[in-house]
């Protein structure tokens, strides 16, 4: 196919084909990346009222409840560089509970976001996992945006702040100091719930929208597929360097002995606790989870872009919470796993070449299209690619 006449803002079929066949991923996600791009097609996003998405939301309660119920107090919630989100509180007879007034969150799709994911794998996976961590409840799906005007998911209002009340930081939780006597009780919390999760049996579990990979290196190998297809859906320009780490990674992909459930973006940010004693009440935004290797997590929380110095100017602190090298230790005396040093190399070099995905290209693309409700935020988050090509060009030349 000649490169060169390739629109990625108006995708043939012929094209979209030839991308499922040289990058094949996880069958529910090449359902998400095809969908993506089929979508691109069609029109730009437009501002969604409060009112069409309380009126959505009566369709689908409509459908799944059988007694009345009542939506009040319905208001859009900030934050969050990728999906809509409005809380409500619902006065429903609750199975099991009677009539009660919950607190929701509706948590929907823009035409096309940063990270293209699936409500339905976010949704299973949320459910499963509530069973060894703190996430909200799920209630309902609405997969193909039957209700919605895109697919959206229905859970419990967690309780909480992702930060200390009054301290600011940057987007996505990006250096977030929670000071030296908050950080303690965190930190052992964040630890002990990373170990949880990788060593948490997912068979019992359903989780029928995640492929079960092959030990070896096929989990490795799906995944990266996964990055690969999206750099190719959505960069703007060719970068030498990503085409090199690209090369890398699949050259010297580690081997997979076991299989341990990822949430794949594990980090400040993206836990809520209660300021009066410290509690991590809920880990959220599970949409880019999958089965693979527990050192992509550990990787990842361990990213110096993800850290901050802490207070005597010199020690690095692993996502704002205890240094790299006593977080590897904690981890490995809760788990009971070991970790291999030349593996979280490795996926610190995955790792970066995915967030050089996410912001240079698919932050660049639903943006240059106005596919999405964020598209300042986008633009903005672009740059933050740069440091990260940095990163990843140094890790590449220090291991060889």
């Amino acid at each position: 196919m000649d490169v060169a006449a390739i629109d990625k803002n108006h995708p043939s079929p012929k094209w979209i084909a030839s991308l499922r066949k040289r990058f094949p991923c996880e069958k529910e996600m090449d359902r998400i990346f095809t969908r993506k791009l089929q979508r691109r097609n069609g029109p730009s996003y437009s501002p969604v009222s409060l009112e069409t998405l309380c009126a959505s939301l009566h369709s689908l309660l409509a459908n799944e409840l059988k007694d009345t119920f009542e939506v009040r107090d319905a208001k859009w919630l900030s934050g969050g560089a990728s999906k809509l989100q409005v809380a409500f509180k619902l006065d429903w007879n609750q199975p099991g509970v009677g009539r009660t007034i919950t607190p929701m969150v509706i948590r929907m799709e823009p035409a096309e976001s940063i990270v293209e994911t699936s409500r339905l794998r976010e949704f299973q996976v949320i459910r499963a996992v509530g069973e060894i961590l703190p996430v909200p409840p799920v209630y309902w799906i609405d997969q193909d945006g039957t209700h919605f005007p895109y697919p959206a998911i229905i859970y419990g209002f967690a309780e909480g702040v992702a930060k200390p009340s009054g301290v600011v930081s940057n987007v996505t939780g990006l250096g977030t100091n929670f000071g030296p006597e908050v950080r303690k009780v965190l930190a052992k919390q964040y630890v002990e719930h990373l170990a949880k999760l990788h060593t948490w049996d997912w068979r019992k579990a359903d989780l029928s929208s995640l492929d079960v990979p092959a030990l070896g290196t096929d989990a490795i190998s799906m995944h990266l597929n996964w990055w690969e297809r999206i750099w190719e859906e959505d960069s703007n320009r060719d970068i030498p360097l990503m085409r090199l780490a690209a090369i890398w990674l699949r050259d010297n992909m580690p081997t997979v002995d076991r299989l341990s459930l990822v949430h794949g973006d594990f980090r400040a940010g993206n836990f809520l606790y209660t300021e009066h004693d410290d509690r991590i009440t809920a880990w959220l935004d599970w949409e880019l989870a999958y089965l693979g290797d527990f050192h992509y997590d550990v990787a990842f929380t361990t990213l110096p872009y993800f850290s901050h110095y802490s207070e005597d100017g010199s020690t690095l602190l692993a996502s704002g919470m205890m240094p790299v090298q006593a977080l590897y230790e904690a981890f490995e005396k809760a788990s009971g796993l070991t970790i291999d040093q030349k593996t979280i190399d490795y996926y610190h070099i995955f790792q970066s070449y995915r967030t050089a995905v996410i912001v240079i290209a698919s932050g660049y693309r639903p943006a240059r299209n106005g596919k999405t409700h964020q598209d300042l935020l986008l633009t903005w988050v672009m740059g933050l690619g740069y440091p990260v090509l940095a990163y990843l060009r140094d890790k590449l030349e220090e291991v060889g």
